[in-house]
C-alpha cells in the first residue's frame, strides 16, 4: 500500500515513495534493497531472446553477461595500476598486467615496440594558499611537469593591466621566482546546460558577455610581454617559480588536464574556483601567495609498446578479425573513461571469445594501443608494421569513449558495412541488437581515435560509439576520468557485444569488401569531402 492508502505506486516512482519519512524504515530499506537488486541483475539466458539457436551466442551471453568479470578487472586496471601517461611506469604496468591476465586464460600475448616517448613519472603535488589566508587548493599536476625543489613559496602574480611594451621587461623582471597565472579566469563555474535551465535569459547573456570580456583582457595584457607561441619559453628564461592554469571543462569541479609547456618550472593545474579565487585576490590588491610543493622524475626516453593478443584461426588463420582500443591515457586522473573502458570492453571479449569460442575459423587479434593520446601512434604503428594484416583484415571493432552502452556502429564510409553489420547483429540479442543504431555506410567520425589509423588504408574498420556530450564535458581528459563513473551493466553487455561481433565476422563465408562511398559534402567546396590519407606514426617525441 502506498503512504495516502491508494494502490501501490509504479516502478518508476520507487524512489520518491522510499523516501518519504512516514514511511516505515524497514519497508524503505526492503524496498530500496529489492530495486537496487533488481537495477543490477543481468537477465539471465532464458529471458534473453535469440535470433536463433546459436549455441555459442547464448554461451557468450552467459558467460559476459551474467557472469561477468569487467568489475574485478576494472579495479585492478583502475583502481590499482591508475593513470596510464604515454612514457610512465603506469603505462608499462598496465602492459605487463594485461600479458598475466592473458596468459592466466590460456590466450597468447605478446608487446610489440612501437618507438620511444618521453619516459616521466608523476609523484605528488600540493598546493596551498598561505596569504591572504589559508586554504588547500584542488590542483593537478600537467603532464611532464618539473618538480619543485622542495616546497615553494611566493607570490602569484599576472600582468597588469595596462602593461606596455616599454614597461613589459620591467615586468617580467618582476615575476622571476614566482607564480605566473597564465589563464583567464571563468566568472562562474556553473554548468552551463543547469545556467540555462534556471537562470534568467539576460543573466546568461550577462555571464556569457562577461567571460568573451575577461578572455580579451587577459590576452590584451600578455600582448606587450609575448605572443602565445613564446609565451612559456620567455618566463622560463626569467626564472618564474612556476606556472599556474585552469581549463575548465564546462561541468562541475572538471577541468582538462593536458602537458605541461614549460622545460624548467613546476606547472599544474587549478580547479575553475580556485583559479578565480586566486585572480580576484590579486585584482582586489590582496597579493595572494601559494605554497607549491611538487615531485615527478624525468625517465629520458623510453620504448613504447603496444600489447596484442591473438587467437590463431584454424581454417582462415591468414584472414583476421581485430578488436582494438587503446591502454594509454592521460595523468589528470585515472583514465577510467578514456580510455579504460574501452580496454576493458576489449580484454573482457577476448576471455568471453577463449571459453565460448576457442577455434576461430579465422585469427582474431587483440590490440591494446599505446600513445594514442599523441596522435594515434600504436595503432598507425601496428598498421605501417603488420602489411600482412591489414592484407588479410576482415573487420576491425574499436573503441574509445566513455561508459553507457553502445548506442551506435558506424560503417565509416565503406559500402560494404551495409551488407556485413546488419547481417551480424542480426545474431545479437534483442535487448542489444534493439537499441543499437547502424550507421551505414556512415559519413566518418571522429578522426582523432584509433579506427582511422585503418579507415584512412580504406580498410574495413568500425566504430563501437556509446553517447558522447556527458563524456565530453565531464570526463572526456580530465580530473574527473574515474573508476566510479563506469556503469559495469553497460560495461558488460559491450564486451560481450564485441565478443559476438568478433565471432560472426570470423565465421562469414564471405570477405567484406573496399569499396568507398561517397562522404558527405564538404560546405567549403561543395563537394564530398575527401577520404582521408594514412600518416606514418610519431615514433619520436619531439
Amino acid at each position: 500500500m502506498s503512504p495516502g492508502g491508494g494502490t501501490e505506486p509504479p516502478a518508476e516512482d520507487y524512489f520518491v515513495y522510499l523516501t518519504e519519512s512516514n514511511a516505515p524504515a524497514a519497508m524503505r530499506i526492503r524496498r530500496l534493497t529489492a530495486l537496487v537488486l533488481f537495477a543490477c541483475a543481468a537477465l539471465p539466458v532464458s529471458a534473453q531472446h535469440f535470433p536463433t539457436d546459436d549455441p555459442v551466442i547464448k554461451a557468450m551471453w552467459q558467460t559476459g553477461v551474467v557472469e561477468s568479470q569487467t568489475r574485478s578487472l576494472g579495479h585492478q586496471l583502475i583502481d590499482v595500476v591508475g593513470p596510464r601517461l604515454a612514457g610512465s611506469p603506469q603505462l608499462d604496468q598496465a602492459q605487463r598486467w594485461l600479458l598475466d591476465t592473458y596468459a592466466s586464460w590460456g590466450v597468447t600475448a605478446r608487446k610489440e615496440e612501437v618507438g620511444t616517448w618521453r619516459g616521466w613519472d608523476a609523484g605528488f603535488l600540493h598546493v596551498d594558499l598561505v596569504a591572504p589566508r589559508l586554504q588547500s587548493l584542488e590542483a593537478e599536476l600537467l603532464s611532464y611537469s618539473a618538480a619543485t625543489d622542495g616546497p615553494v613559496e611566493a607570490e602569484v602574480v599576472m600582468p597588469p593591466a595596462g602593461l606596455s611594451k616599454e614597461t613589459a621587461a620591467a615586468w617580467l623582471a618582476s615575476a622571476r621566482g614566482k607564480f605566473v597565472m597564465v589563464s583567464a579566469p571563468e566568472p562562474m563555474c556553473r554548468a552551463p546546460q543547469e545556467l540555462k535551465a534556471n537562470a534568467r535569459p539576460e543573466t546568461v547573456q550577462h555571464i556569457d558577455e562577461e567571460r568573451a570580456a575577461l578572455r580579451r583582457a587577459v590576452e590584451e595584457r600578455w600582448q606587450p610581454v609575448a605572443d602565445f607561441r613564446r609565451r612559456t619559453a620567455v618566463l622560463d628564461s626569467v626564472g618564474v617559480a612556476g606556472f599556474v592554469s585552469s581549463q575548465w571543462s564546462g561541468g562541475w569541479g572538471v577541468n582538462k588536464i593536458f602537458s605541461a609547456q614549460s622545460q624548467k618550472a613546476v606547472s599544474f593545474d587549478l580547479s575553475c574556483e580556485d583559479y578565480g579565487l586566486l585572480f580576484r585576490l590579486l585584482e582586489s590588491g590582496h597579493a595572494p601567495k601559494l605554497r607549491v610543493n611538487a615531485t615527478s622524475r624525468d625517465l629520458g626516453v623510453v620504448p613504447q609498446f603496444n600489447v596484442v593478443a591473438e587467437m590463431r584461426g584454424s581454417e582462415k588463420p591468414n584472414e583476421y578479425v581485430l578488436l582494438g582500443a587503446h591502454l594509454d591515457s592521460w595523468g589528470g586522473a585515472t583514465g577510467a573513461l578514456d580510455n579504460g573502458t574501452g580496454s576493458l570492453t576489449m580484454l573482457e571479449a577476448a576471455r568471453i571469445l577463449k571459453a565460448t569460442y576457442p577455434n576461430p575459423k579465422r585469427t582474431i587479434l587483440i590490440g591494446h594501443w599505446a600513445n594514442e593520446e599523441m596522435g594515434l601512434i600504436g595503432s598507425a604503428a601496428f598498421r605501417d608494421d603488420h602489411p600482412e594484416v591489414m592484407e588479410g583484415l576482415q573487420v576491425a571493432f574499436n573503441q574509445d569513449n566513455g561508459t553507457w552502452r553502445f548506442e551506435r556502429i558506424e560503417g565509416q564510409g565503406l559500402l560494404s558495412s551495409a551488407e556485413f553489420l546488419p547481417k551480424w547483429m542480426a545474431a545479437v540479442p534483442s535487448t542489444i541488437r534493439e537499441r543499437t543504431l547502424i550507421e551505414v555506410p556512415g559519413p566518418q567520425a571522429n578522426s582523432g581515435s584509433d579506427h582511422t589509423s585503418f579507415v584512412c588504408a580504406g580498410l574495413p574498420s568500425f566504430r563501437l560509439q556509446s553517447p558522447y556530450d556527458e563524456y565530453r564535458q565531464y570526463t572526456w581528459h580530465t580530473n574527473r576520468d574515474t573508476y566510479d563513473k563506469i556503469v559495469f551493466d553497460d560495461l558488460a553487455e559491450n564486451a560481450t557485444l564485441a565478443a559476438m561481433l568478433a565471432y560472426m565476422a570470423s565465421e562469414d563465408p564471405e570477405r567484406t569488401g573496399r569499396v568507398k562511398g561517397l562522404l558527405p559534402t564538404d560546405p567549403r567546396t561543395g563537394q564530398p569531402r575527401a577520404w582521408p590519407t594514412c600518416r606514418p606514426p610519431q615514433r619520436t617525441p619531439r
